[in-house]
């Protein structure tokens, strides 16, 4: 017993920055079915647990899967103190296959990846959200690879690649955030690059705003390359994230978004999508309303 409790003790010594988190958690597990009924039996389970569902996404590539996207009001409240490109974190992902099983993205994962030193500020809405989240779709572990809290903030794939904040993440400039703003969802209308718009979240009075891009071009769309990494079991990593920023347009870059929504891939996965980053700057600079490069 005394050896028991010693070790206890040494495990609840261990800062909490030095624990390793997972990008995704497994909820429980639904009988398989058609996923398009499926995906309406999740929105409805989350709309009950106090989620607003703002939309759902089954990309062209991948048969069988789905996700559903909701937010919640709580972390919408942060992100409007946090402001800036804290808006990225509005939309919380729920990943649906047909054979039942369900998953949806690890709040204490990603913002603190989104959040990086504001996280402080937002920690006890994203705990709340993940406690919603736990009580409302079930939370039987977490899976993905992992990353440690002391990483995350700063976090890249290797020496040399981007983070959060790089350059390569700015897409197109306009006159003025309304500008922007109706560029974008003029050309999410339209379709340009065979996108489409899953989702939009917009705080006019912070000027900003994020946008839930699905890419569906045959060779390039997001299912594609997300079946050549095998990242299917982690489609709540999708849709990908459109940024707006007072007059700013904005998307993480692909070495960047891609790989702390994968961790747990090797380089040898990543190389069959070496192409991918650039791809996805070519077709978001589209809808942008930017100058293709």
């Amino acid at each position: 017993m005394k050896k028991l409790l010693f070790a206890l003790a040494m495990w609840l010594a261990i800062p909490t920055l030095a624990l390793a988190i997972a990008p995704y958690i497994q909820a429980e597990r639904m009988k398989g079915g058609e996923i398009h009924q499926l995906v309406e039996t999740v929105e409805a389970k989350l709309k009950a647990g106090g989620f607003q569902p703002i939309g759902h996404y089954c990309p062209q590539q991948l048969k069988d899967y789905c996700v559903v996207v909701v937010t919640d009001e709580g972390v919408l409240n942060a992100i409007r103190q946090l402001g800036g490109t804290n808006i990225i974190g509005a939309a919380i992902r729920i990943g649906i296959k047909s054979d039942g099983d369900v998953s949806y993205t690890n709040p204490d994962y990603w913002y603190r990846a989104y959040f990086r030193s504001e996280f402080s500020q937002a920690e006890h809405a994203v705990q709340e959200v993940q406690n919603k989240l736990a009580k409302t779709l079930g939370a039987r572990g977490a899976f993905g690879g992992d990353e440690t809290a002391a990483d995350l903030p700063k976090y890249r794939y290797l020496i040399g690649m981007e983070r959060f904040d790089s350059d390569k993440n700015l897409l197109a400039t306009h006159p003025n955030f309304d500008e922007a703003l109706k560029v974008v969802r003029e050309n999410l209308e339209k379709g340009v690059g065979r996108t489409v718009k899953v989702y939009e979240v917009v705080m006019p009075e912070k000027k900003i705003a994020v946008f839930g891009v699905g890419m569906s071009d045959e060779t390039l769309g997001d299912g594609r390359w997300v079946a050549k990494i095998g990242g299917q079991e982690q489609v709540a990593a999708l849709p990908y994230e459109l940024l707006i920023v007072n007059n700013q347009v904005q998307a993480l870059y692909g070495r960047f978004r891609i790989a702390v929504a994968f961790p747990a891939l090797s380089m040898k996965h990543f190389m069959r999508i070496a192409s991918t980053p650039n791809d996805i700057v070519q077709i978001l600079t589209g809808v942008a309303g930017g100058v293709a490069k």
